[in-house]
């Protein structure tokens, strides 16, 4: 007679096995998109035994976010006071790297947590944001110390806004050296006579689906698509909610044409802003930081919605997105090279995110408040993290 196999044993990590898989799926596609199906497909359980650890995926998600939050914090508080500002980013790169398949779940996904604990995030954050501040000041004797240190952060965290393929070892040596270079970088040192960016002017809307589009743009924005009601779009432009479907099947079809307009205005502002370059890479990459700046700075909500948001659209919608966003990192990519031969494909692309990473937190670190002196300043340490 056969015996009888044994019950497979529980491992006594099982919570943190479920949270690193949590993280990976919530960043991959989304918090609301993410079922705990799919989280527990990832642990090799089935789904009922993940409430054994979490009541609900809200639960479950508000665990994920708090985690990489604290990570952050043990690393820089493992740090002693007054250490160097290398070792200080080196101790936040490497969480940031070896985890950065959930970095999405802090970046973007956060602004679902209920309020308290977005209170709670906010705070860690700062606290990782005041040691590396700490840290930028004892190194160097420049003004607006606090927004270097959010940019220098921000190249480190943009690990997480792309799939590129590069070594473990070799990501955190370029990401901190990037860090390290945007902190030492007077936001005041953008190039003289740099060329003034225009970008493509973007029609008022004419038409009421324009009028949709536009109106529903700061609301997915603010609130995130998922939390987004067909009832609140329609009361932005003075319609009734079942009036919608005469100009958009549905909600995720003004998503996608949200997106496809960011991508067509980002491709239209690369060409017509290299048009006038024709000097050497250096040049060209300051007149693509300069426009991406301006880009960010004055379509703040379309930029938002159109890197948070893939995961609510259409598979066919995404592919064409991910193959212009391919062909936008080209353009960088190529210029970077140009500018330092000694980098391969994948390092220069890595930093290329980084750059776009130091433009949106230095931002964020502005409040958005647009005018031509922050324009100028987050330009400076989007070209200190690419090394130019």
């Amino acid at each position: 007679m056969t015996a009888e196999p044994a019950a497979a044993t529980r491992p006594r990590n099982r919570k943190q096995l479920i949270v690193g898989a949590a993280g990976r799926v919530f960043s991959e596609r989304g918090y609301h998109a993410a079922s705990m199906e799919q989280i527990a497909a990832g642990v090799g359980i089935t789904a009922a035994a993940l409430y054994r650890h979490f009541p609900n995926k809200y639960a479950l998600f508000a665990e994920c976010a708090d985690l990489m939050a604290e990570r952050l914090v043990v690393a820089v508080d493992g740090v002693p006071p007054g250490a160097e500002l290398t070792d200080v980013l080196a101790a936040v790169t490497r969480v940031s790297v070896v985890h950065r398949a959930s970095g999405g779940v802090y970046r973007w996904e956060a602004r679902y947590l209920h309020r308290e604990d977005r209170r709670l995030l906010r705070a860690k954050f700062g606290h990782v944001v005041g040691r590396v501040d700490e840290a930028v000041q004892r190194a160097y004797a420049l003004p607006d110390e606090r927004l270097r240190a959010a940019a220098a952060l921000g190249a480190v965290g943009s690990i997480a806004m792309h799939h590129t393929s590069i070594a473990q070892r070799r990501a955190e040596e370029l990401l901190s050296a990037a860090a390290l270079r945007v902190a030492a970088t007077d936001p005041a040192a953008v190039r003289r006579g740099a060329r003034p960016v225009e970008l493509p002017a973007q029609q008022a809307p004419r038409t009421r689906r324009a009028e949709i589009l536009a109106a529903a743009i700061p609301l997915f924005a603010r609130d995130g698509f998922a939390s987004v009601t067909n009832g609140q779009i329609a009361e932005a432009v003075g319609l009734a909610p079942s009036a919608l479907y005469r100009h958009y099947p549905g909600k995720a079809d003004i998503l996608a044409a949200a997106c496809l307009q960011a991508a067509g205005l980002m491709s239209r502002a690369v060409e017509q802003s290299l048009r006038a370059v024709a000097a050497g890479p250096e040049d060209a990459l300051v007149t693509l930081a300069s426009m991406y700046v301006a880009y960010c700075f004055e379509y703040t909500a379309l930029n938002s919605v159109a890197e948070a948001e893939l995961a609510g659209l259409p598979d066919d919608i995404r592919r064409s997105l991910a193959l212009a966003q391919r062909e936008h990192i080209a353009v960088w990519e190529q210029q970077l090279r140009r500018a330092r031969p000694e980098l391969d494909p994948r390092q220069a692309r890595t930093l290329v995110h980084a750059g776009f990473g130091v433009a949106v937190e230095a931002g964020r670190a502005l409040k958005w408040r647009d005018g031509p002196a922050h324009r100028d300043a987050v330009t400076a340490l989007v070209l200190g993290a690419l090394g130019v």
